[in-house]
C-alpha cells in the first residue's frame, strides 16, 4: 500500500511593485450551475457561452449527464445542453459544491427511477435538512442520514405536485434556489415561504429570479421571503455567462494592497452579480472602481484601510476582505456571516485561526470576526479544502514574504488557473 503524499506548498509571489494587469477570468460559477439547471428541464437546446469549467460545475453538467440530459462541454467557451427525460438509477457525486446537492435534489424528484447522491467527506457536514423537508412536503420520497444531510437517495417517480412550502433558509439561500429552480416542472409550481432569521446572500436569489424569467419562467417576488413560481414550459436558450465577481475579488484586492491596478475584461454594464455591493466595499477599505469600455477597474490608492459591514449578502468576499482586513491600517469588523460556518468548512473558525497564527490579532464571535492589524510574518496557511481560504492567504502573501499555502489545488473547485494567473499578474505579465 502506497502512502498518501501530502501536497507541496504553494508559496504565493510577494508584490515588489505595484500590480498592472488586466485578466480574463471564466464564468460566474452562480450563473454557470443555474443555466444547466434551468437547460436541463427546458424545451429545448441551450448553450452556454463562457461557462465555468471547474470542479463544481464539471460535477453539475456530469450529474446531470447521469439523470439523461445530453451535456456537451467539449467546447470550453460553449457548451450545449439538450433536455431528455430524466431518469434512474443514477448516482451523483456533488463533491463539495452546494450547488449540486441543493439545485439537483428537486431535480431528481422529476425523475423516473432513483437518484443518489452523496460527495466528499465535508459535503455530509454541510447544512441540507431545510431542503430535504420541505421536498417531503411537497410529496418527494427521499431518504436521508439521520441528520437529513448526504448521503441521499430520492425515489422519483417523473412528476412532483408542488404547491406551498414553509422552510428555515436561514443556513442557505440555495434552498430556496433549488426549490424555485425546478418549481416551474412541478404541476402546481412552487411557492417558497422562509420562516426563520434572515435569509443570507440575497444577489444570489434576485439572479436565480432574472434567470428564470429570462427562459420564460413565471416569478413573484414583490413578498418579502415569498417566492412563487408558477407552473409552465421553460425555453432552450443561450446563456452568456459574467465573468465570475467573486472569483476577480483576489485580484481587486491585489489593486488595493499594492496601490496598482487590475482590470476584469468583459464586465457587463447590467450585471446580476452584486458589483454595487463589492464596489462600496473596496471604495471603502481605499479602492477607486469604475466600469470602462474594457471592463470594470479597480485602483488601490497606496493605503488599505479598516472595513465595518454586514456581509451577509455578499459572504462569498469574507475571506478576501478579511485578508484585506489583516493588512490594513485599522481595525475592522466583518459581520452577518454565521452561515459561512456551514461552507467548505467553518470559514470564521478557519480564517480567525490562520490569519491569527501570522500575526494578526483576531476576535472570533458567532457570526464574524473582528481584526485588529499587527506586524505580519509568514508561515504555514492551512486551507481546510477551501479555495477562498487559499485566495486569502495570497492576498496576505503580497505584503508579507513567506506565506505558504498548504494546498493551493483546492482553487480548482471553481479557478483551476489560480495559481498561474495569480503569479503572471505578480509578474507582470
Amino acid at each position: 500500500m502506497t502512502a498518501t503524499r501530502a501536497p507541496v506548498p504553494w508559496t504565493p509571489p510577494t508584490a515588489k511593485e505595484p500590480v498592472a494587469t488586466t485578466v480574463r477570468l471564466p464564468g460566474s460559477k452562480s450563473m454557470t450551475a443555474r443555466a444547466l439547471v434551468l437547460s436541463a428541464i427546458a424545451d429545448g437546446p441551450s448553450t452556454l457561452r463562457r461557462p465555468l469549467r471547474a470542479r463544481d460545475t464539471e460535477l453539475m453538467a456530469a450529474g446531470l449527464r447521469t439523470m439523461g440530459a445530453q451535456v456537451s462541454t467539449l467546447d470550453d467557451d460553449r457548451w450545449v445542453v439538450r433536455p431528455n427525460p430524466l431518469a434512474g438509477p443514477a448516482h451523483i457525486d456533488v463533491g463539495l459544491a452546494g450547488t449540486i446537492m441543493r439545485f439537483v435534489p428537486p431535480l431528481a424528484g422529476l425523475a423516473d427511477g432513483t437518484v443518489t447522491f452523496d460527495g466528499d467527506p465535508r459535503a455530509r457536514q454541510r447544512p441540507l435538512g431545510p431542503l430535504v423537508g420541505a421536498l417531503r412536503s411537497l410529496g418527494v420520497q427521499i431518504d436521508s442520514s439521520e441528520t437529513g444531510g448526504l448521503p441521499l437517495a430520492v425515489h422519483g417517480t417523473g412528476r412532483v405536485t408542488g404547491g406551498e412550502v414553509e422552510i428555515d433558509a436561514s443556513a442557505s439561500s440555495q434552498f430556496v434556489s433549488g426549490l424555485m429552480l425546478a418549481g416551474a416542472a412541478f404541476e402546481r409550481g412552487v411557492v417558497v415561504r422562509h420562516a426563520g432569521p434572515p435569509v443570507p446572500s440575497a444577489p444570489h436569489l434576485r439572479m436565480t429570479a432574472l434567470m428564470l424569467r429570462a427562459a420564460g419562467g413565471a416569478v413573484d417576488d414583490t413578498t418579502p421571503d415569498v417566492w412563487a413560481v408558477q407552473p409552465g414550459r421553460l425555453s432552450g436558450r443561450a446563456w452568456v455567462i459574467e465573468p465570475d465577481l467573486s472569483g476577480a475579488a483576489p485580484f481587486f484586492a491585489a489593486a488595493l494592497v499594492t496601490g496598482g491596478e487590475v482590470t476584469l475584461l468583459g464586465w457587463p454594464r447590467t450585471s446580476s452579480q452584486p458589483v454595487d455591493r463589492l464596489r462600496a466595499l473596496l471604495d471603502e477599505m481605499g479602492g477607486e472602481v469604475s466600469l470602462g469600455t474594457e471592463g470594470l477597474t479597480v485602483r488601490g490608492t497606496g493605503a488599505v484601510h479598516g472595513l465595518d459591514a454586514d456581509l451577509s449578502d455578499v459572504s462569498e468576499l469574507t475571506p478576501v476582505l478579511a485578508a484585506l482586513a489583516a493588512i490594513a491600517n485599522s481595525p475592522s469588523r466583518l459581520r452577518g456571516v454565521a452561515h459561512i460556518r456551514g461552507h467548505e468548512t467553518d470559514r470564521v473558525a478557519a480564517l480567525a485561526r490562520e490569519i491569527k497564527a501570522l500575526g494578526a490579532d483576531v476576535t472570533e464571535s458567532h457570526d464574524g470576526l473582528e481584526i485588529r492589524p499587527r506586524p505580519l510574518r509568514g508561515g504555514l496557511f492551512q486551507t481546510y479544502d477551501d479555495h477562498r481560504m487559499a485566495h486569502a492567504a495570497a492576498v496576505i502573501g503580497l505584503a508579507v514574504p513567506g506565506v505558504e499555502v498548504d494546498d493551493v489545488a483546492c482553487t480548482s473547485k471553481t479557478l483551476p488557473e489560480f495559481p498561474a494567473l495569480w503569479s503572471a499578474m505578480v509578474a507582470g505579465h
